[in-house]
Protein backbone atom coordinates (compact mmCIF):
# COMPACT_ATOMS: atom_id res chain seq x y z
CA UNK A 1 0.00 0.00 0.00
CA UNK A 2 1.74 3.44 -0.86
CA UNK A 3 0.13 6.28 0.76
CA UNK A 4 1.32 10.55 -0.26
CA UNK A 5 0.66 12.16 2.36
CA UNK A 6 0.48 16.00 1.96
CA UNK A 7 0.36 18.84 5.13
CA UNK A 8 -2.46 21.23 3.69
CA UNK A 9 -3.69 24.46 4.60
CA UNK A 10 -7.18 23.26 2.93
CA UNK A 11 -8.16 20.50 0.81
CA UNK A 12 -10.90 19.60 -1.53
CA UNK A 13 -12.62 16.46 -3.97
CA UNK A 14 -14.68 17.97 -6.65
CA UNK A 15 -17.19 15.57 -8.30
CA UNK A 16 -18.69 16.88 -11.93
CA UNK A 17 -17.87 20.55 -10.43
CA UNK A 18 -19.21 19.89 -7.07
CA UNK A 19 -17.56 19.91 -4.21
CA UNK A 20 -17.49 16.31 -2.33
CA UNK A 21 -15.70 16.82 0.73
CA UNK A 22 -13.33 19.43 1.89
CA UNK A 23 -11.16 20.13 4.82
CA UNK A 24 -8.86 22.95 6.60
CA UNK A 25 -5.71 22.27 8.49
CA UNK A 26 -4.41 18.70 7.92
CA UNK A 27 -3.48 16.00 5.96
CA UNK A 28 -4.19 15.01 2.49
CA UNK A 29 -3.84 11.44 2.04
CA UNK A 30 -3.70 9.71 -1.16
CA UNK A 31 -3.91 6.15 -1.19
CA UNK A 32 -2.42 3.29 -3.43
CA UNK A 33 -3.87 0.01 -2.76
CA UNK A 34 -2.51 -2.91 -4.25
CA UNK A 35 -2.91 -6.78 -4.96
CA UNK A 36 -0.93 -8.03 -1.93
CA UNK A 37 -2.41 -5.15 0.62
CA UNK A 38 -4.11 -6.34 3.66
CA UNK A 39 -5.54 -4.91 6.63
CA UNK A 40 -2.26 -5.23 8.29
CA UNK A 41 -1.32 -2.56 5.70
CA UNK A 42 -4.28 -0.20 6.56
CA UNK A 43 -3.49 -0.47 10.36
CA UNK A 44 0.09 0.24 9.86
CA UNK A 45 -0.29 2.92 7.97
CA UNK A 46 -3.62 4.88 9.22
CA UNK A 47 -1.31 4.65 12.94
CA UNK A 48 1.79 5.83 11.45
CA UNK A 49 0.26 8.81 9.35
CA UNK A 50 -1.88 10.28 12.43
CA UNK A 51 1.46 10.21 14.44
CA UNK A 52 3.53 11.50 12.51
CA UNK A 53 5.03 14.60 13.38
CA UNK A 54 4.86 16.84 10.14
CA UNK A 55 3.28 20.19 11.76
CA UNK A 56 5.14 23.19 13.43
CA UNK A 57 5.15 23.49 17.03
CA UNK A 58 5.42 26.81 19.17
CA UNK A 59 9.34 27.21 18.21
CA UNK A 60 8.38 26.72 14.68
CA UNK A 61 9.88 22.91 14.69
CA UNK A 62 8.02 19.20 13.22
CA UNK A 63 7.14 17.77 16.17
CA UNK A 64 3.22 17.93 15.93
CA UNK A 65 0.87 14.99 14.69
CA UNK A 66 -2.33 16.00 13.09
CA UNK A 67 -4.31 14.95 15.86
CA UNK A 68 -1.99 16.78 18.35
CA UNK A 69 -2.90 20.04 16.44
CA UNK A 70 -6.72 18.85 16.06
CA UNK A 71 -6.69 18.61 12.22
CA UNK A 72 -8.70 16.79 9.62
CA UNK A 73 -7.71 14.04 6.75
CA UNK A 74 -9.16 13.39 3.62
CA UNK A 75 -8.48 10.16 2.08
CA UNK A 76 -8.88 9.96 -1.58
CA UNK A 77 -8.30 6.04 -3.53
CA UNK A 78 -5.82 6.21 -6.10
CA UNK A 79 -4.80 3.38 -7.66
CA UNK A 80 -2.31 5.35 -10.12
CA UNK A 81 0.56 5.54 -7.68
CA UNK A 82 0.76 1.93 -8.14
CA UNK A 83 1.91 2.40 -11.89
CA UNK A 84 4.39 0.55 -13.06
CA UNK A 85 7.11 2.46 -15.67
CA UNK A 86 9.91 -0.25 -16.34
CA UNK A 87 8.81 -0.80 -20.16
CA UNK A 88 7.70 1.57 -22.42
CA UNK A 89 5.96 4.60 -22.33
CA UNK A 90 2.28 3.54 -21.11
CA UNK A 91 2.14 2.63 -17.92
CA UNK A 92 0.92 -0.82 -16.13
CA UNK A 93 -1.06 -0.51 -13.43
CA UNK A 94 -1.06 -4.29 -12.72
CA UNK A 95 0.28 -4.22 -9.21
CA UNK A 96 -3.27 -2.54 -7.94
CA UNK A 97 -5.66 -4.46 -6.50
CA UNK A 98 -9.02 -4.74 -8.52
CA UNK A 99 -11.99 -3.10 -7.17
CA UNK A 100 -13.50 -5.99 -5.84
CA UNK A 101 -10.37 -6.39 -3.45
CA UNK A 102 -9.73 -2.18 -3.39
CA UNK A 103 -12.92 -0.95 -2.03
CA UNK A 104 -13.56 -3.33 0.84
CA UNK A 105 -10.17 -2.11 1.90
CA UNK A 106 -10.56 1.00 1.22
CA UNK A 107 -13.79 1.29 3.09
CA UNK A 108 -12.14 -0.42 5.88
CA UNK A 109 -8.98 2.12 5.92
CA UNK A 110 -11.87 5.38 6.11
CA UNK A 111 -12.86 3.37 9.45
CA UNK A 112 -9.02 2.85 10.40
CA UNK A 113 -7.95 6.04 9.98
CA UNK A 114 -11.10 7.91 11.91
CA UNK A 115 -10.75 5.41 14.76
CA UNK A 116 -6.93 6.59 14.93
CA UNK A 117 -7.76 10.03 14.76
CA UNK A 118 -10.71 9.87 16.71
CA UNK A 119 -13.16 11.78 14.56
CA UNK A 120 -14.89 10.95 11.40
CA UNK A 121 -12.40 11.96 8.29
CA UNK A 122 -13.39 12.89 4.70
CA UNK A 123 -13.12 11.13 1.54
CA UNK A 124 -12.85 10.67 -1.92
CA UNK A 125 -15.63 8.60 -4.08
CA UNK A 126 -13.49 5.08 -4.91
CA UNK A 127 -13.43 4.72 -8.75
CA UNK A 128 -15.27 8.48 -9.66
CA UNK A 129 -13.46 10.84 -11.84
CA UNK A 130 -12.44 13.39 -9.17
CA UNK A 131 -10.55 16.88 -9.13
CA UNK A 132 -8.46 17.30 -5.94
CA UNK A 133 -7.93 20.85 -4.74
CA UNK A 134 -5.14 21.91 -2.22
CA UNK A 135 -3.28 24.47 -1.01
CA UNK A 136 0.15 22.31 0.36
CA UNK A 137 1.71 23.57 3.30
CA UNK A 138 5.70 24.55 3.37
CA UNK A 139 5.38 22.06 1.11
CA UNK A 140 5.40 19.31 3.11
CA UNK A 141 4.76 16.21 1.31
CA UNK A 142 5.61 12.37 2.45
CA UNK A 143 5.57 8.71 0.67
CA UNK A 144 5.03 6.17 2.38
CA UNK A 145 5.06 2.69 1.68
CA UNK A 146 3.81 -0.42 3.70
CA UNK A 147 5.42 -2.86 1.88
CA UNK A 148 8.72 -1.01 2.39
CA UNK A 149 8.96 0.44 5.91
CA UNK A 150 11.98 3.03 5.92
Amino acid sequence: MIAVIQRVKNASVSIENEIKSEIGKGLLVLLGIGNEDTIDDITWLAKKIVQMRIFADEEGKMNLSVQEIAGEILLVSQFTLLASTKKGNRPSFTDAARPEVAIPLYEKAVEIFSQELGKAIQTGVFGADMQVFLCNDGPVTIVIDSKNKK
